[in-house]
């Protein structure tokens, strides 16, 4: 059978199903191909906190979407092209964000009374009229997966398992996918059970043959690579590339990279990454508690490695006195944040940008220190990178907010040249710095950084005093001078304010636009989706974005006044905006939305239209 082939120029497909369908699995071996054919990705995965919701019900459904294309994308996509629901409550539970003519293609072998009961359903969707807007695909996916492992020496829940592939291998012939990176992955996957491996290829093979011979699926797509800048791509997780920055700011700075972490979601990833790379010079230690994480990693920084602790708001809480020493103490440490939902446990699996304040603010005593944020999951690795940097050149504390939705998206990553990074070494002190030469001035500054020595514990000559109490300038004795204190507070501060960092950058293609949208961490990729699209139909609108938080960049006062209105979309109930306003005076517009979402490039579009017709 001859099939018709039609070129697109991007597709948005969402594969949802039952937790413990892998969805999660069947969408990052799409994205991998996809990734491999040379086309611009972005990805969305989504998912329940629990590790078996019950089976067929509403709070079980995990999806995954992945949007790809011939040109530079910047977020998942709105509203999915195509649905493929393993059950009815895939499909009910993900209806209402599919646009009229969307393809639905459907496990029917799930629409069973009961599981249709499960989610509320009266009659069986596909068998009314109430799916007539939609291109319905019904395909028995779970007994042709069956039939096709007949011969195969698996368990029928083994083979019922395998679904998902013949599901992978209809939607890699209908997108005309490669698959060989697929077949070996289910072989390293199953390698300790080749029966397995048989089986899952088998269901691939048989969903990619059904495809090419049924009357249903009449038409295959072609979506070309996207012009990229030349050079060596993976695919990458915001977690994995937090990763792998830490790793090479550990090889750029000659420092060993010590991470302490107590698991918890969405930050687990990174510590699972790390293990990896002992190689490096990594070393990884999984706590007994976040306390004892933070408290680890900041000793491993007084031994003289770069401290790392990773966790998510709950853990920053706990971690919030041990943070407060880290900033008396003026050593280096890196603190990632990768936000969720909260407040207390809230939704684990879901994105927000709500810690802010937190990092900014969330400490006892006059506590400051350096914030910044990734704006999409490649960026994560030179937001690693130059966290690092600011801890390291000045002996802070640095907070790196990334949060669920770049943590766990993914994208290409253009791999750097490793001489092209940032030289983050270290001088240690080796010798006694008072003016007589015997003396050690633990607390003597550089006059440029404000940093005080790094003495490695050992080191001859210069034993000093260590602890949470006050210190006296330059001696480090323990003091309570009231003019000390407000010395060593003010000092602290000035420190972290006058980091340099570079100036924000405006993308106003035309210069003469009245409304400037500022966003921060994840809200980049649907604020210039927003942006691109009023462009397109002939609106001015400017846009920049912070990756630096404390400080800000120092043209940011001067650049927010360039313009009529300030619009700041956030995840969360206002917090950049009340910086802003309280900081610059500048009567900012906040756009703010805790739904455990992030923004939709539609919706951001239709509220920045609104505001420019009433500048």
């Amino acid at each position: 059978m001859t099939k018709q082939i039609r070129q697109l120029d991007r597709v948005v497909i969402r594969f949802a199903g039952d937790s413990g369908d892998g969805m999660q699995l069947t969408g990052d071996r799409f994205t991998s191909e996809t990734a491999q054919l040379g086309n611009d990705i972005s990805t969305l995965p989504n998912f329940p906190a629990e590790i078996r919701a019950p089976a067929g019900t509403l709070p079980g459904v995990s999806s995954f979407q992945v949007h790809f294309a011939d040109y530079d994308i910047l977020t998942p996509g709105d509203a999915p092209n195509v649905l493929v629901a393993m059950n009815p409550a895939a499909l009910k539970a993900n209806l209402a964000d599919l646009p009229r003519g969307a393809d639905i293609i459907v496990n029917t072998d799930e629409f069973t009374k009961r599981n249709l009961a499960k989610v509320g359903y009266q009659a069986n969707p596909l068998e009314d009229d109430s799916l007539a807007g939609y291109v319905v695909h019904p395909v028995a996916l779970t007994s042709m997966t069956v039939g096709a492992l007949a011969e195969h020496d698996v368990s029928k829940k083994d083979a019922e398992r395998a679904k998902n592939m013949f599901a992978l291998g209809l939607l890699s012939w209908m997108y005309n996918r490669p698959y060989e990176s697929t077949l070996r992955f289910l072989e390293r996957k199953f390698a300790a059970r080749p029966e397995l491996v048989a089986a899952n290829v088998a269901a691939f093979r048989a969903g990619w043959n059904f495809g090419e011979t049924t009357e249903d699926f009449a038409v295959r797509y072609e979506v070309k690579p996207a012009k990229m800048q030349p050079g060596t791509y993976r695919n990458i997780t915001g977690n994995a590339a937090l990763s792998l920055g830490l790793v090479a700011a550990g090889v750029r700075s000659g420092l060993p990279v010590f991470l302490g972490a107590y698991p918890i979601t969405p930050a687990s990833d990174i510590l699972h990454e790390l293990s990896k790379h002992k190689r490096f010079g990594v070393l990884t230690m999984q706590a007994e508690d976040e306390i004892a994480a933070v408290g680890a990693a900041l000793g491993a920084s007084y031994g003289g490695s770069l401290g790392v602790t990773t966790t998510s708001g709950p853990g920053v809480a706990l971690k919030s006195e041990t943070i407060s020493l880290a900033v008396a103490l003026e050593l280096p440490l890196v603190i990632v944040d990768v936000q969720r939902a909260g407040p207390s446990t809230g939704m684990p699996t879901k994105t927000e940008q709500a810690d802010l304040n937190m990092a900014l603010y969330g400490r006892h005593g006059e506590a400051p220190v350096a914030v910044i944020a990734p704006k999409s999951p490649a960026d994560c690795f030179h937001a690693a990178i130059e966290a690092a940097r600011i801890a390291l050149t000045y002996r802070t504390p640095v907070i790196l907010l990334s949060d669920n939705y770049v943590a766990n998206g993914s994208e290409p990553w253009l791999l750097p040249d490793v001489e092209s990074l940032p030289d983050l070494r270290v001088e240690f002190a080796t010798k006694p710095n008072g003016d007589d030469g015997t003396t050690f001035l633990p607390y003597l500054r550089d006059p440029q950084t404000l940093a005080r020595p790094w003495a490695v514990p050992g080191t001859a000559g210069l034993e000093h005093r260590i602890g949470g109490l006050e210190k006296a300038d330059k001696t480090g004795d323990i003091s309570y001078d009231p003019a000390n204190h407000d010395f060593m507070v003010r000092t602290r501060a000035a420190r972290i304010e006058t980091i340099p960092v570079p100036d924000v950058e405006v993308e106003d293609p035309d210069g003469d636009a009245r409304v400037l949208v500022l966003g921060w961490g994840s809200t980049y990729g649907p604020i210039g989706a927003a942006c691109r699209g009023l462009r397109q139909r002939g609106h001015a609108i400017a846009q920049a974005h912070l990756r630096h938080l404390a400080p800000m960049p120092a043209n940011l006062g001067e650049v927010l006044r360039s313009y009529d209105r300030v619009v700041i979309p956030e995840m969360n109930l206002g917090q950049l905006a009340h910086v802003i306003r309280a900081k610059y005076l500048v009567d900012a517009i906040g756009y703010n939305q805790v739904r455990g979402l992030p923004f939709t490039a539609n919706e951001l579009e239709t509220m920045l239209e609104e505001v420019l017709k009433n500048v």
